[in-house]
């Protein structure tokens, strides 16, 4: 097992090294602060939260004890978790909008409406595949036929 830690450490140190080449190689010198900034409100975004939010979530989940099953709360935080991450992508464009490209093709689309839209209907999508998961949980099994051969 330490075998493999190591070469996946080793692995991740790499591709951290890729990155940073990547990153000074393609990007200005001017730009690498705000590139750091954009990381560091990740990083907060999703420490102080994103991930309070879906382990409250998760916690509320299990307190409802034997009425819902783990399926049930996985597909709740994955919803969180894809709606988080869809929120990530859409929010800079949103902020973008507000300063008008020169070109109008640049940002064609609301973002904003188009996000709430897509909250909405991953909203409704959680709730039927919870719904669907909670009752196939709760019917009960058929009785197996006794296969003893008596």
């Amino acid at each position: 097992m330490r075998g493999i830690r190591l070469v996946l450490v080793g692995i991740g140190v790499l591709l951290l090294a890729w990155g940073a080449f990547v990153l000074f190689d393609s990007v200005r010198l001017t730009r690498i602060p705000g590139v750091a900034l954009w990381i560091a409100a990740a990083i907060v975004l999703h420490d102080a939260i994103l991930a309070p939010i879906v382990f409250a979530l998760g916690l509320a989940l299990r307190r409802v004890g034997r009425r819902a099953t783990g399926m049930v709360i996985a597909i709740v935080q994955g919803g969180i978790v894809v709606g988080s991450l869809v929120s990530l992508v859409a929010v800079p464009l949103i902020v973008a909008e507000n300063f008008a490209p020169a070109n109008p093709t640049v940002l064609p689309l609301n973002y904003g409406l188009s996000l709430g839209i897509f909250w909405i209907v991953l909203a409704l999508v959680t709730a039927a595949l919870s719904v669907g998961v909670f009752l196939r949980w709760r019917q009960p099994v058929a009785a197996l036929p006794d296969d003893s051969g008596r």
